[in-house]
């Protein structure tokens, strides 16, 4: 089978047109860039996705999500604040705040965090704890960003 030059100088063409619609020009590609590192309540959830996909515990992680359960304080030993935050359509965190160490976050359902703690895996999504400073400086600080404060 022969293929002339008019057809291959079609499908160069078409090839042509398919890659120049691909590629973000110079501004919106700058634009985009610009708003990653202006935009503070963009964060990712991806390094919670990846624990939890690979079972990981004692990792540090930064994320966001939405409050949909508010649950009692558990109040035996350290005195810790607790609710529910789902991720993504698929994964739920429980958050242990301690509140003998870090402000109670005040937070109702419906309510938007971000957050730095450690992740535990557990097959419900994970727990986030040590979202808080860390008094004794053995531990990475964390925290819990609601309505532009910072609990720690």
């Amino acid at each position: 089978m022969r293929i002339d030059a008019k057809h291959w100088l079609v499908v160069l063409g078409l090839a042509c047109t398919l890659c120049a619609c691909n590629q973000p020009n110079a501004s919106s590609a700058q634009q985009l860039q610009v708003t990653e590192q202006t935009d503070p309540t963009a964060v990712s959830n991806a390094s919670i996705e990846q624990a939890f996909t690979a079972k990981l515990s004692d990792v540090q992680v930064t994320g966001t999500g939405v409050i949909v359960k508010l649950l009692p304080d558990d109040n035996k030993g350290a005195k810790h604040q607790k609710f529910l935050v789902k991720i993504n359509a698929k994964q739920t965190l429980l958050f242990a705040h301690n509140i003998d160490i870090a402000p109670r976050v005040p937070v109702q359902v419906g309510d938007t965090i971000s957050f730095n703690g450690e992740y535990v895996y557990n097959p419900k999504g994970g727990v986030i704890h040590w979202t808080h400073h860390a008094p004794r400086a053995d531990h990475e600080a964390g925290w819990v960003m609601h309505n532009n404060q910072k609990y720690q």
